[in-house]
């Protein structure tokens, strides 16, 4: 939680391992509306680490902690917030939409 409000990360913790602790704050800062740009800055890590994170994929149990934070935190935001699993949009046409042209 140290560099939760840091716009770069501090060269001591650059190119660590993501924590559990982090996994939490990165889906705070989600729901905050924190820009993915600024994220990558503050952790020093690949975009592809976060939405490992987004996914569920890393860390599992950091979305249901996260959220128990974050209602302690913000109690005035979470009728305002999404809460939802991260959606993943495909930028790929989808496959049946060429079957118009034929």
């Amino acid at each position: 939680m140290a560099v939760a409000f840091l716009q770069t990360v501090p060269a001591a913790l650059a190119r660590r391992p993501l924590t559990e602790a982090d996994a939490v704050d990165i889906w705070i800062a989600r729901w905050l509306r924190i820009r993915r740009k600024d994220l990558v800055n503050r952790y020093g890590c690949d975009p592809r680490r976060l939405y490992e994170i987004w996914g569920e994929e890393r860390f599992t149990g950091a979305r249901k902690k996260a959220l128990e934070l974050f209602a302690a935190r913000y109690p005035e935001l979470i009728d305002r917030v999404d809460f939802g699993p991260h959606a993943r949009h495909v930028r790929a046409p989808h496959p049946d939409q060429l079957a118009m042209f034929e």
